[in-house]
């Protein structure tokens, strides 16, 4: 939902302009009572590729020198034993959701699968823009060899650029998985901001359903807005994952509906955990193990909750507002400069 409403500007600030606070696991509301080996289980499907972060800093060391992770009834002990929860950043927190789209669509263009979505090409430079979203829709990819499906639903292959991964229903009734591979290079716009801006679309109404509808009803305007935001994504087939797993996140690995979290890693270090509370409701521990678009800020973070139609309706309306707290290595908090 964030992705339909934000503008994905980031922001300029830098470490010596974000406020820090050290906090303790007793300040965290709920932290006795949530299960902590479910966290611990996602928490060691990366650990072994956590990345460094410029707060704190957080170093390589800091996480080879980590032990292994506990599970049972050790699993809480582990990270109250090895972290330090650092707020970064103000409040409240801006919380929305993503998740993995089924979708019908086939493998050659044929009767109502007209709308193509393309793997990635062989002239992408990740340092210049690639052709813009009006220009591909145009056909300038059109006859390379380089559309991997064919959807029927134009409104769903724009949205499945924002999900960034997805589930391909074909007509044979097997499916088929596909993930992200590339971007254009150009920002992303909110198309729900441009209705909102229009006076077209209260900003209270945008949602994924909302929007699709908007699409539907209106075929005759539905590729302008779409072409009002210029990124694009590219997407590869994924036939090394399997079909109980999550999709593939921006660490290589598989997420988990429930606990993992797309975040902006300029704050907050990949594979590291994360406390999340939402409207004052007791938290969860969740792992950053995923990056997105419009997930700019420190208090920012788009959670996972799933694969399918059932998931899809929780992360179309999906906005609350609370605290994220980053569990840092001790090491690593022990270097902050706390403001």
């Amino acid at each position: 939902a964030g992705a339909l409403v934000m503008t994905g500007c980031s922001t300029d600030d830098d470490a010596q302009s974000i406020a820090i606070r050290r906090l303790t696991f007793d300040d965290l509301s709920g932290w006795h009572d949530d299960d902590h080996h479910a966290a611990s289980i996602v928490f060691q499907s990366t650990a072994h590729i956590a990345r460094p972060a410029p707060f704190g800093p957080v170093y390589a060391e800091d996480w080879a020198n980590m032990p292994s992770p506990a599970q049972g009834a050790h699993a809480r002990r582990f990270f109250e034993t090895h972290f330090t929860p650092v707020q970064i950043g103000e409040l409240p927190a801006l919380f929305t959701a993503y998740y993995e789209p089924e979708i019908e669509g086939a493998r050659e263009r044929d009767g109502r699968f007209q709308h193509p979505i393309y793997a990635r090409p062989a002239d992408i430079d990740s340092e210049i823009p690639y052709l813009t979203r009006a220009a591909i829709k145009a056909g300038a990819l059109a006859n390379k060899g380089l559309e991997i499906f064919w959807l029927a639903d134009p409104a769903e292959a724009f949205f499945l650029e924002i999900q960034g991964s997805g589930r391909i229903r074909l007509p044979d009734g097997t499916a088929a998985r596909v993930g992200f591979a590339a971007k254009n290079g150009h920002p992303y716009r909110a198309i729900g901001k441009v209705l909102v801006d229009r006076g077209e679309m209260k900003l209270a109404d945008v949602s994924a359903q909302s929007l699709k509808a908007w699409l539907r009803a209106h075929p005759d305007q539905a590729e302008d807005l779409m072409n009002e935001n210029a990124s694009y994504v590219f997407f590869t087939e994924r036939t090394d994952i399997s079909a109980d797993a999550g999709p593939i996140g921006a660490m290589g690995a598989s997420v988990s509906a429930g606990r993992s979290i797309a975040v902006d890693p300029a704050y907050h270090p990949l594979g590291a955990p994360i406390w999340v509370e939402t409207d004052g409701t007791a938290g969860a521990l969740m792992i950053a193990q995923d990056i997105g678009g419009a997930i700019k800020g420190p208090q920012r973070a788009d959670l996972f909750l799933g694969s399918g139609a059932a998931a899809g309706e929780l992360a179309g309306s999906y906005r609350r507002s609370g605290r994220m707290i980053t569990l840092l290595p001790n090491a690593a908090a022990a270097r902050l400069v706390v403001s």
